[in-house]
């Protein structure tokens, strides 16, 4: 049997983790010379590459000195922490990235933890140490104070260490010695991560991804624990509520690079993908025919917060998306529950709405994002938090928040984060930039965003992790302007909008088509008004002197997904088609709205 080690990339937003993953690849020669697959190779899809983020794990092998390394990256965002939960199981330590100026941050702390609670051994690897000001030392210092906080054992206390920085592909074990390549890295991870246990016994396979075929169907992907799969043999699936049903394995591959190459059997320790077994889901168990055995299946974290999600029922539904029925969009959250766990769906006193609960904005709007592009029409309303009884105490998400911004301007962040029932634990300077932390309930975090990036000129980067439920802190004051919205069906006239811009700022270009009801602008007080901007100007063949001034458009505020989702308010909807995201009331018509309001 070939050695073989398993690995998972952890780290923080932003520090490295694809990269590093393309510069292994790079020099364990996946690629031929002559063929330059360019940077971040794993972030295939679309929204990955536009976002510059990781949103699925993925995993890839290499070969290095006679040894086969299967390479697990990772997200780092908060929101995607279920695809960390869910392929750690993969891996026999884990790689963390720390940023050399930076340090551990919140994203850091809940990635090791879940390793260390795996009992993984960590190798620590402090990357981007070219950055001016960095402290690679202090890091490392640090990397250790954060592992014994959350409880590290002597053994993965006794960590080793590599620095360098992947963009410049190298790595080294001083940071002052800059060699040429990144083999200490591998290297490290060769000598320090053990490989996979291997006991005596029947076959046993936690499933932890699952991929789809059009041509073969659904995938089953995971390590392979104990005994040994052959093609064509017969399998028990033993299902997380201890039901058993029996299948038979059509075909089985490993990974090698970036694809798959079909085996006849598969030894215990490799990371496998398995054809032919029907009806699993992930956390089931591939166990033998005769005597089954389950593994423990995947701990995740509940989810904090909940959409709405509805058919399209405005005057332009059915215009540009081909999916627009309630069956339609049902069908497609039940599929999108199989691949991510950390998403849950509720159903309502409605046949066609749809409540579903995920760990934050950000995780549900990849998902909108997702449907939209694959032509879904839908609507959503505004996010809510999970709010809990618990001891006969209405408790809701407290998250810890980071915000790194320039020094001048930190008063302002904390002004912000206080009014929305935030509390300061710590302020430190970093050069010219002040990391703040705080502990902030995750309703004053929706919207919170916007607002920092406006007061910064876009200088503030905000992180923030789920800490746990805490009593409720009261009402949070939202948005304090109203809405402008449409009296009538049709076209955005110029005249009229340049007429009501002191009315407040629009959302609509010129010529656009509006409906009655859509939110077109934002009124500058803090009532909603009705406004007309279907009006043309009044042509008559009277001439007068000076009426014809020109008409100076201020140009509109356009939301993206994001955006949108946090600025709406509870009476109304973020209406999404695959051309357009438009915002408007639940109530089209004034006398409904007036009707309604409770």
């Amino acid at each position: 049997m070939e050695s073989i080690r398993n690995i998972a990339i952890i780290a923080h937003v932003d520090h490295g983790k694809t990269t590093v993953v393309d510069k292994i690849m790079y020099h364990c020669q996946l690629f031929r010379d002559n063929e330059n697959s360019g940077d971040l190779i794993l972030d295939n899809n679309d929204l990955e590459r536009e976002r510059g983020i990781t949103i699925t794990s993925k995993n890839v092998s290499v070969q290095y000195k006679g040894t086969k390394i299967n390479i697990i990256d990772t997200p780092g965002h908060a929101d995607f922490g279920g695809e960390v939960e869910r392929v750690l199981n993969m891996a026999d330590g884990v790689c963390l990235l720390v940023d050399a100026f930076e340090g551990p941050m919140p994203q850091t702390r809940f990635v090791l933890q879940k390793a260390l609670d795996l009992g993984l051994k960590p190798c620590v690897v402090i990357n981007k140490v070219d950055k001016e000001n960095c402290t690679p030392e202090e890091v490392h210092e640090k990397v250790f104070d954060l592992m014994f906080e959350l409880g590290a054992t002597e053994e993965q206390l006794d960590f080793p260490t590599v620095y360098g920085s992947a963009k410049n592909n190298w790595m080294s074990d001083d940071w002052k010695v800059q060699t040429d390549n990144i083999e200490p890295l591998l290297d490290m991870v060769l000598a320090n991560v053990p490989a996979p246990k291997v006991s005596e016994g029947t076959p046993q396979m936690l499933i932890t991804s699952l991929d789809f075929s059009a041509f073969t169907g659904r995938i089953a992907i995971g390590r392979l624990e104990r005994g040994v799969l052959k093609e064509g043999m017969p399998i028990s699936l033993v299902k997380r509520d201890g039901s058993i049903m029996k299948s038979r394995i059509k075909e089985l591959h490993t990974f090698e690079g970036l694809g798959r190459k079909k085996v006849q059997e598969v030894v215990a320790g490799d990371i496998c993908a398995i054809i032919g077994v029907e009806g699993f889901e992930i956390g089931d168990t591939i166990a033998d025919f005769e005597n089954p055995e389950a593994l423990k299946t995947i701990d995740i974290d509940e989810p904090t917060m909940s959409m709405l999600f509805t058919i399209n029922d405005s005057p332009f539904f059915g215009k540009e998306g081909k999916f627009v029925t309630s069956r339609h969009i049902r069908d497609r959250l039940t599929k999108e529950l199989e691949k991510n766990l950390a998403m849950k769906l509720g159903e309502t006193d409605s046949a066609d709405k749809f409540m579903v609960f995920g760990r934050g904005v950000l995780h549900l709007s990849v998902l909108i994002e997702t449907m939209r592009r694959e032509g879904y029409e839908l609507q959503i309303g505004q996010p809510q938090v999970i709010i809990k009884e618990i001891d006969g105490k209405k408790c809701e998400p407290i998250e810890e928040l980071t915000i790194d911004l320039p020094d001048n301007l930190s008063g302002r962040a904390v002004e912000f984060v206080t009014m929305r029932k935030g509390e300061m634990l710590s302020m430190e300077t970093k050069g010219d930039r002040m990391v703040v932390k705080f502990n902030i309930p995750s309703r004053g975090i929706i919207g919170l965003r916007n607002q920092l990036l406006t007061a910064t000129a876009g200088e503030a980067i905000m992180a923030h992790r789920f800490i746990g439920y805490e009593p409720y802190k009261g009402e949070i004051s939202g948005r304090n302007k109203g809405s402008l919205i449409s009296m009538e069906k049709g076209k955005a006239i110029p005249y009229s909008i340049d007429k009501l811009q002191d009315r407040g700022k629009f959302f609509v270009e010129p010529n656009a088509e509006i409906y009655e009801g859509q939110v077109i602008g934002e009124n500058s007080r803090s009532d909603d008004m009705c406004v007309n901007v279907t009006k043309e100007k009044k042509q008559s063949n009277v001439r007068s002197s000076g009426n014809d001034e020109k008409a100076r458009i201020i140009p509109p505020i356009i939301f993206s997904l994001e955006e949108a989702l946090e600025y709406i308010q509870k009476d109304e909807y973020v209406e999404v088609t695959p051309k357009s995201i438009r915002l408007r009331k639940i109530y089209l018509t004034e006398t409904d709205r007036k009707r309604f309001k409770n």
